[in-house]
């Protein structure tokens, strides 16, 4: 390890890192435009100067400057303080004065080092130049005459999403950055750009002029689109979330966010459940929770009731839900809307066991029944890393753009059977080998089979356990852990008759099967299950509570409440301790902190944040017979009833996938 001096302070670098590195090791701020801990380095801006001895007598990039043994760095130059302020004075020649009306304003790269680093005033008098603007799709809205040329954008979708779709055009003074033949950038991670893009040229579209920084209250919370568990912050101002954020995890979601958990923001206060709603004489009518609640109570169902979790519900909630059939003396639990039924009572055969950021080191995947790109963006950004690093990847199932070189064995799960030599050779020399099974997989009983495949190949053994599941859905795992699966899946539920079934947030399920039960709907959206349900009662959205979700790798982590649920809108726990009192039982708990103690009593790991340990992996067996036709996700923006309702989404559906156009106003 190189040891450096950096400002008179000595310190040891690890090898391999650059000069910038080596100066915020020693706790100095180097400002810089173009530099990104996740992308490659380009040295674009010049903006990250410093002075290094031994060296030529003038400052260097530090970005693009290895750490090497006896340098010594100066960050506080005057020669390095005056090569900053000629380096931003050269960037503000041609940037526009918009602050004013510019959305990144307050959180803008370039305002705070203009204000850190630059002159007092600039020397220049021309005209400024001006770049027309490009059309990158419904989500970035474009003003590129601020564009510096950092790249950041261009690198992000090369090197990150693995789509070629924006770029540079011309050079020098010329040069623009555009995606290419001006065509809407249609990646499911397109957004992440606005995050990157240190000033206003690339900002969010739907959320154009709705706010200031300053006006917004921040709230952390965990994303419910997909079952990856991304860490998000909701920023909201008064009783409205106004925009979804990423937060840093390098063991989730890096600094990165799907489309789809970014934009379905919108769908938030749209079509929203804000009272309660009887169905009397075939059609829904308003009503008040007495009255809710009578009716509830009138249905006497006895232990005949049944339970359905949705997608997007927080363990709290399926906790309580459970209490209340307990109560009732009913174990028809179901989480599995669309009808999955697999063997749960080993949850480590049900896991992501390599972990999110493990599954970077596997150097031979095989993919059953699972198009990543829509199920779990970000983990098929992990996948492209490993691939970058030598790692064979293999798929089961109909053809798909991995964005990453890949070879596709078919889509008869018989396969599994009788690999290729080259599959197996793959696996048979590979180190860290893994096997990621996805619902279309599951849903034809590939489980077993993906079990014996891990013991053929050894996928466990010393520091590394290559036998994954990935799940579609943020509430699978936590109900999962909680019991909600019956043996055979929704259709158990069915075959019993239950006299009263409650739905939470469940969106996904053929109701039409239950009809002869009387349906009471927990949800905060007008979705499906409203329009099939008896009785609606309003509850809260993910953003309106707090709540325990555990990710499809077993992470169990904490969403806290941003807003209050509109109307006469209830948090969910709160709707089940009062429909326990209308039908006459005990649930054992008062307030939500008992709620929490009570389902960490009975579920110890779900108090603990952090992965869990589920023990070793069960054995296999069985064969695995069937062609899959299609992947469970059919528009990878429209999976939710959020997004169902998101005005955003439902034009990205239109436009992105189905290749509507729309006319702009001066059109």
């Amino acid at each position: 390890m190189p040891k450096v001096k950096v400002d008179g302070i000595e310190l040891e670098v690890p090898a391999g890192a650059t000069v910038l590195q080596a100066c915020e090791l020693a706790g100095k701020e180097i400002p810089r435009f173009c530099y990104h801990e996740r992308l490659s380095i380009a040295g674009n801006c010049r903006m990250c100067l410093v002075e290094v001895k031994p060296g030529p007598p003038k400052p260097q990039a530090s970005c693009a400057l290895p750490a090497t043994e006896g340098q010594e760095i100066r960050t506080d130059s005057e020669m390095v303080k005056k090569a900053r302020e000629g380096v931003m004075e050269f960037l503000l020649i041609n940037h526009p004065l918009d602050c004013p009306i510019c959305d990144q304003g307050g959180e803008c790269d370039l305002q705070d080092q203009s204000v850190a680093y630059g002159r007092g005033a600039s020397r220049y008098h021309e005209h400024k130049r001006a770049v027309t603007e490009k059309y990158m799709g419904p989500l970035i809205k474009t003003t590129m005459t601020r564009c510096i040329h950092c790249t950041r954008c261009v690198r992000f979708s090369e090197e990150v999403a693995g789509v070629d779709e924006i770029g540079a055009l011309y050079r020098g003074e010329t040069m623009q950055i555009s995606t290419y033949l001006e065509k809407a950038a249609a990646h499911e991670l397109s957004a992440n750009v606005i995050d990157l893009c240190p000033v206003g040229a690339l900002t969010s579209r739907p959320y154009a002029f709705e706010a200031r920084p300053w006006e917004l209250k921040k709230t952390l919370s965990i994303d419910v689109s997909d079952a990856i568990g991304s860490n998000i912050r909701l920023d909201s101002r008064g009783r409205e979330v106004l925009r979804i954020l990423p937060r840093v995890n390098d063991d989730v979601n890096e600094e990165w966010l799907s489309d789809r958990a970014r934009y379905m923001v919108d769908g938030l206060t749209r079509r929203r459940l804000d009272k309660p709603w009887l169905r009397r004489d075939g059609k829904l009518v308003a009503a008040t929770w007495a009255e809710a609640f009578e009716a509830v109570a009138k249905i006497n169902p006895g232990s005949a009731v049944a339970v359905v979790a949705g997608d997007l519900v927080d363990c709290e909630t399926m906790f309580a839900a459970k209490k209340l059939a307990g109560a009732l003396g009913s174990t028809l639990l179901e989480g599995r809307q669309t009808g999955l039924a697999y063997d749960f009572s080993n949850m480590a055969a049900v896991n992501f066991n390599s972990t999110l950021a493990g599954i970077e080191d596997a150097d031979a995947v095989l993919i059953v029944g699972s198009m990543i790109r829509d199920e779990a963006p970000l983990l098929n950004t992990r996948l492209r890393k490993a691939v970058k690093k030598g790692a064979k990847v293999f798929i089961v199932g109909p053809q798909w753009d991995p964005t990453y070189p890949a070879t596709f064995l078919g889509d008869d799960l018989a396969v599994l059977g009788n690999l290729p030599a080259d599959v197996s050779d793959a696996f048979g020399a590979a180190q860290k080998p893994a096997i990621i099974i996805g619902g279309a997989a599951l849903g034809k009983g590939a489980l077993g089979a993906g079990l014996a495949f891990a013991e053929q190949f050894n996928l466990v053994r010393d520091g590394w356990n290559g036998f994954n599941v990935v799940h579609m859905a943020a509430a699978r795992m936590g109900g999962l852990m909680l019991g909600y699966a019956q043996k055979g899946g929704i259709a158990d539920l069915v075959a019993a008759k239950p006299k009263m079934v409650i739905s939470l947030g469940a969106d996904e399920v053929d109701f039409t099967r239950f009809a002869d039960s009387m349906i009471v709907h927990i949800g905060h959206h007008g979705d499906k299950a409203a329009h099939a349900a008896d009785v609606i009662l309003p509850a809260a959205a993910f953003s309106e509570k707090d709540g325990t979700y555990v990710n499809t790798e077993g992470r169990v982590q904490y969403a806290e409440k941003a807003v209050f649920a509109p109307g006469d809108a209830r948090e969910d726990w709160t709707i089940l301790r009062a429909m326990a009192d209308a039908l006459g039982v005990s649930v054992g708990f008062d307030s939500f902190e008992q709620l929490r103690a009570a389902m960490v009593a009975e579920v110890p790991a779900l108090g603990v944040e952090g992965l869990v340990d589920y023990g070793a992996l069960p054995a296999g067996g069985g064969k695995a017979e069937g062609l899959i036709a299609g992947y469970p996700i059919k528009d990878r923006y429209l999976t939710n009833a959020i997004a169902r309702s998101s005005p955003t989404l439902q034009r990205c559906s239109a436009e992105l996938l189905h290749g509507e156009t729309f006319a702009e106003a001066a059109e």
